[in-house]
């Protein structure tokens, strides 16, 4: 079996197999930007600015570990969908809202 067929979207568009040092920064940046967003969308609250930095701090070592899962899973494809039904949540949310203060 050819590793090439076992690569995720985002490992194979990055192209691990042939160039691993960059292919690898490059799929970990791409993890990392994933995760602030859903984040931010999902479970940020207003903190002091060193509990955010202590709380970005773990999830940055967190999508280091991510990464490499993400050669072989669909880590960074989840993420991707978890933003977007995130996003899609929050559209729906301002709508919402801005609905009922018209209606007050």
């Amino acid at each position: 079996m050819d590793i090439t067929e076992r690569l995720t979207f985002f490992a194979a568009l990055f192209k691990v197999d042939e160039n691993p040092k960059l292919g690898m920064w490059l799929l970990y940046i791409t993890v990392i930007i994933l995760c602030v967003i859903v984040f931010k969308l999902g479970f940020a609250r207003k903190l002091p600015l060193l509990q955010n930095i202590i709380i970005y701090a773990f999830l940055i070592f967190g999508c280091t570990i991510l990464t490499f899962f993400a050669v072989f899973l669909p880590i960074a494809e989840g993420l991707v969908v978890a933003a977007l039904i995130l996003i899609i949540y929050k559209i729906r949310l301002h709508q919402e809202r801005k609905h009922k203060e018209h209606e007050v």
